[in-house]
């Protein structure tokens, strides 16, 4: 019994690797100081590729199946072993396998704001994150360039170098696509779509294969943010010029008479609505100048006839004397309402 066991320890009948747990990329098959017979079965499962490397040089690439290991099936490591003559058996080398499964939700993220080129804003300061998927696509470069003869090699082990890969080819992804930085900062896919585009040639350069990236969100500068607002309220009107500048005015409106009503009671709701129906009126007008076809032509020495508008401080001070009135019981509520809501309408 005890050569029985002697012999088994040293020769190796069956090599194959059954995964234990999610994160393993590349694996080592434990050889020890055992060897391989001729004729030993090789596994590879689905969802798996093998290596064979001889002294540091990589020999056969195996894809799923099961083989038997002969020269027929090892043509490259015959070669290196000049096996040509005579097949030496048992013999040494080592195997790796490598996991080609998909390594998916994969974070990638800005931990400060980085800097993008844009050609019409210039420097940009943004932050960005998301996450992306990726495969073992070259199994034979990636043993060459990233996991070398470690026992194992994690999803862990690669992760750092993969975002810093994301983060540093944002900025060219950006200029390459063509695409201005809002309109890419307001279309998340398409922004995915020229990361991806930049990243797939550097991710292969290492042997893996970008199968998926997302941008789940933009951070911009404030100011940057408002600008995109605004392009995002063109689109609701239709990109229609007349009726944005309209949108804006009614915004506008409530701030402005907030601001010229600063003092309380009747006379600053009326100040402040007054300055804001006057600033509409003179929008509305350079609006209807600016877009008419006939501008360039109108645009004579004679001067076109200005509209009259009301005073917004001589309704001001006419509220007030009404409202004097009215405390004092000179003026019924229902009189002072009814001059009130006849001053307002001069307004509008």
């Amino acid at each position: 019994m005890a050569l029985m066991d002697f012999i088994k320890k040293q020769f190796i009948d069956i090599i194959q690797w059954t995964e234990t747990g999610d994160g393993t990329l590349a694996w080592r098959f434990p050889m020890a100081d055992m060897e391989i017979q001729n004729g030993a079965s090789l596994t590879v499962r689905e969802s798996q590729m093998a290596v064979f490397v001889n002294e540091g040089q990589v020999a056969d690439v195996f894809g799923p199946g099961i083989y038997k290991l002969t020269t027929q099936t090892l043509p490259v490591l015959t070669y290196l072993k000049n096996w040509d003559k005579l097949f030496e058996s048992p013999f040494k080398s080592d195997v790796y396998f490598f996991s080609t499964r998909q390594q998916v939700d994969q974070k990638w993220g800005t931990p400060q704001p980085i800097t993008v080129r844009d050609k019409d804003f210039g420097a940009v300061r943004v932050r960005a994150f998301g996450n992306y998927s990726f495969r073992i696509g070259d199994p034979k470069l990636f043993h060459t360039e990233i996991s070398g003869t470690r026992d194992v090699y994690s999803v862990a082990d690669l992760d750092g170098q993969l975002r810093g890969l994301v983060l540093q080819n944002i900025s060219n992804a950006i200029a390459s696509s063509g695409v201005p930085f809002l309109d890419l900062a307001a279309n998340q896919i398409e922004f995915a779509r020229a990361l991806a585009t930049q990243l797939a040639p550097e991710f292969a350069k290492i042997g893996i294969k970008l199968e998926n990236i997302t941008v789940q969100n933009v951070s911009l500068p404030e100011e940057l943010q408002k600008i995109l607002d605004q392009k995002i309220g063109m689109g609701m009107v239709g990109n229609d010029m007349g009726k944005f500048m309209q949108y804006q005015t009614a915004q506008a409106i409530p701030k402005i008479a907030e601001g010229a009503g600063g003092g309380s009671g009747i006379a600053g709701d009326a100040m402040g609505l007054g300055a804001g129906v006057a600033l509409g009126q003179v929008l509305a007008q350079n609006l209807a100048q600016g877009l008419s076809p006939g501008n360039a032509a109108a645009a004579a020495p004679a001067q076109q006839p200005v509209v009259a508008v009301v005073n917004p401080a001589d309704v001001m001070t006419t509220l007030e004397k009404l409202a004097e009135l009215k405390t004092k019981g000179i003026l019924t509520q229902e009189e002072f309402d009814a001059k009130k809501a006849e001053l307002l309408k001069k307004l509008v």
